[in-house]
């Protein structure tokens, strides 16, 4: 049921139940913000968004407030910026004025209200004495820029079901912090960075890596390689003004030429190679038997919570590395060899959505020979944060194509960056080897969508498979009780732990408008569908590395390079803070 209001003088019609905040965001008002977000639940907190609403004796938080018929709005009246600007005021006390030095400098909410409001330092300055945290292998936490807007706190807990931040002390004193105080990386936190996408200040931020990759683009003593992932090239133009979802794949890989990478290839051709590996392996599972359900294994914060959480469920698997972890050594291998230099002559550089690919690219079981195959990860807004450094002009420039025969790839291997792609290219592929037919439909729509939970049954002639499909973190844990409890039962998993897969990952461009994630995902099936080849074993490059180096699908060669094991890593918050001891 539609309602009229006025908003600063001019009528409108919008929906009965909306917020004001909500009818003004529709209508193009600009209302500010800072503990709102449009994924988390609302709280009205900061008092940022107050506005004046006709009868009321006191100003009113726009994002709490339910418009109601005949409601009279001032958003600009000298009443509700001098309470704005008092309101941010306070919480500039008690925050250091290091802009010029902040990871986020020219991408803070926070930053921008000081600035559009143009206020002073008007109260006495109290900064809290905080230690940095550095403690992640993803993640840096740093609360002396904290203004308590709780975004993380509620991203962890209702996005994530993981709660591993809570609001501690009182006042003033307030901060999210993990229990008992410790470091985020003696937690179960599982990095998949989504506090640090929500975060509207410095406060948290993803392990800055770019610039120990600008000192190796400086002294150029190596081999300078780079790998994209899938869902980076419909969400980089963000960072340059884009609408969400538009597609820069051919300026992404011009832009990274131009910063003076010598090879530029695609985590899409590795994605290739893992539904190879993890479809053949569904098939070997299905014959000879094997732990089920089978687990996807391409989502590094999935991998942590079923360690960290499930590890009983860690021989439910797949074996095979996630894309970026299979780029990698063929990289310093196969590679290496073709243009006859040693593994550590070549600096690999992978362009992840995800922080969680930080702490993968570190973990031992990555290690082949002994040599770490990804040298550096940055995430899409530590690239757009590099191109900016850079002044290349992205926008204008001339569309480039990927560096062969590491970056030939089909339109399964772009769905891997959206929920639900990774299942679908998989299937695609292991229907046509289990059948040695052509599918009757590609398209597998019932493990599409924004739904948290999917399921359904997938007949591969004769072969009943029973599939499921879960994104975000709390869905994630929903399931894992549903299956370990006995309650659901599936021969094939995907799970990925950022809400709508890589196109929601803790690393990609932050955004606080409702439907991005819709957009990046729609984009992600154009590629899909604008690809002449759809299918991972008609890869042609993926063809002749099998021919040429692999020999086939689960070869010893295959398992050397592109599997890999698991641990339990199941532990109390005083056992991992022994654990950090022993690593400092």
């Amino acid at each position: 049921m539609a309602v009229k209001i006025h908003i600063d003088g001019r009528e409108h019609e919008v929906q009965e139940g909306q917020t004001i905040l909500e009818a003004c965001r529709e209508l193009g008002v600009n209302v500010p913000t800072l503990c709102y977000h449009a994924a988390l639940s609302t709280v009205g907190t900061c008092r940022v968004c107050v506005v004046e609403v006709e009868g009321a004796r006191n100003l009113q938080p726009a994002c709490v407030t339910q418009v109601t018929d005949g409601m009279q709005i001032k958003t600009k009246s000298t009443r509700v910026n001098n309470a704005i600007r008092f309101n941010l005021g306070l919480l500039l006390s008690n925050h250091p004025n290091d802009c010029m030095t902040c990871d986020v400098n020219g991408n803070c909410e926070f930053q921008d209200l000081i600035y559009q409001y143009d206020v002073k330092d008007m109260f006495p300055k109290s900064l809290r004495d905080v230690p940095y945290d550095t403690s992640s292998p993803s993640l840096f936490r740093d609360m002396t820029k904290c203004i308590t807007c709780g975004r993380c706190v509620r991203a962890c807990t209702e996005l994530q079901g993981l709660s591993i931040l809570s609001e501690v002390e009182r006042g003033y004193h307030v901060l999210p912090l993990p229990s008992l105080g410790a470091p985020i990386g003696a937690t179960d936190c599982i990095n998949c960075g989504q506090c640090a996408t929500v975060c509207p200040v410095g406060a948290i931020t993803e392990r800055m890596d770019f610039r120990k990759v600008l000192h190796e683009l400086d002294i150029r003593e190596k081999v300078l390689v780079v790998q994209t992932a899938p869902s980076v090239r419909v969400a980089l133009g963000e960072e340059f003004g884009e609408e969400p979802g538009t597609i820069t794949t051919g300026k992404m890989v011009a832009a990274l030429r131009r910063l003076g990478f010598d090879y530029v290839f695609d985590v899409n051709f590795s994605a290739d190679l893992t539904i190879m590996e993890e479809g053949s392996e569904l098939l070997e599972r299905l014959k000879k038997g094997g732990k089920f359900p089978m687990f996807t294994s391409c989502c590094p914060g999935w991998i942590n919570l079923v360690e960290k959480y499930y590890p009983e469920f860690t021989e439910n698997l797949s074996s095979a590395k996630s894309p970026q972890e299979m780029l990698g050594p063929l990289v310093k291998t196969y590679f290496a060899k073709k243009i006859g230099k040693r593994p550590e002559d070549i600096f690999l550089v992978s362009i992840m959505p995800c922080t969680a690919k930080k702490d993968e690219a570190e973990r031992p079981q990555q290690r082949v020979d002994g040599i770490q195959t990804i040298d550096a990860v940055l995430t899409t807004r530590e690239l757009g944060k590099i191109i900016k450094m850079h002044k290349i002009p992205y926008e204008s420039l001339e569309e480039e194509d990927y560096d062969e025969p590491l970056g030939i790839s089909t339109g399964a291997a772009a769905i891997f960056g959206t929920t639900g792609g990774v299942m679908e290219a998989a299937l695609r592929t292991a229907y046509e080897l289990h059948t040695g037919e052509p599918l009757p439909k590609l398209d597998f729509d019932d493990v599409r969508g924004f739904e948290g939970i999917k399921e359904t049954v997938v007949d591969i002639k004769g072969t009943k498979l029973r599939v499921a499909v879960a994104h975000g973190g709390a869905n994630l844990v929903k399931l894992m009780e549903k299956i370990k409890s006995g309650e659901a039962e599936y021969d094939f998993v995907e799970m990925m732990a950022c809400p709508g897969g890589c196109i929601g990952g803790g690393g990609q461009p932050k955004s606080n408008r409702i439907g991005y994630l819709q957009d990046r995902m729609k984009s992600i099936y154009e590629i899909d569908t604008d690809k002449k080849l759809r299918k991972s074993h008609e890869n042609p490059a993926i063809i002749k590395i099998y021919e040429d180096y692999l020999g086939k699908p689960l070869s010893h060669l295959s398992h050397e390079l592109l599997h890999t094991t698991y641990t339990n890593r199941k532990a109390s918050v005083i056992e991992r803070e022994k654990e950090l001891e022993k690593v400092k």
